[in-house]
């Protein structure tokens, strides 16, 4: 590759702004340790909710040494006005145990991004 055209290329990579480059990611949580009725993410950039998903796990249960993931399905889901924080709002109190909430989302870059957050309610 001659010179100019790598000194082209990189500058063109400058230009691309930072925001179209970073991946969403989530910032924050909240679910209680202690039975939440609510389990809420927050993301560091508005999220399209058509392209969102979360699912909750439970992932042990004490006193159960061979407990299986267990798909938790009693909850809705609502999304902020500004679409950076979804709301997971549980019918029922979990139980005492190990969960996992798994998410995937797409931000501004187009990508798509899964993760999972841990909680236990003892």
């Amino acid at each position: 590759m001659r010179i100019p055209t790598l000194l082209a290329a990189a500058a063109l990579g400058l230009a691309i702004p930072a925001a179209l480059l970073a991946h969403v990611e989530v910032t924050a949580t909240a679910p209680s340790a202690k039975a939440p009725k609510t389990i809420t993410l927050t993301f560091d950039q508005p999220v399209n909710p058509a392209n969102a998903a979360a699912s909750i796990v439970m992932t042990a249960m004490p006193g159960m040494p061979n407990h299986g993931e267990m798909l938790i399905r009693n909850f809705t889901t609502a999304w902020s006005q500004d679409r950076k924080t979804l709301t997971l709002k549980l019918a029922n109190h979990l139980p005492k145990g190990t969960y996992e909430v798994r998410w995937q989302a797409r931000g501004a870059d187009g990508h798509a991004i899964t993760g999972v957050v841990n909680f236990k309610i003892a």
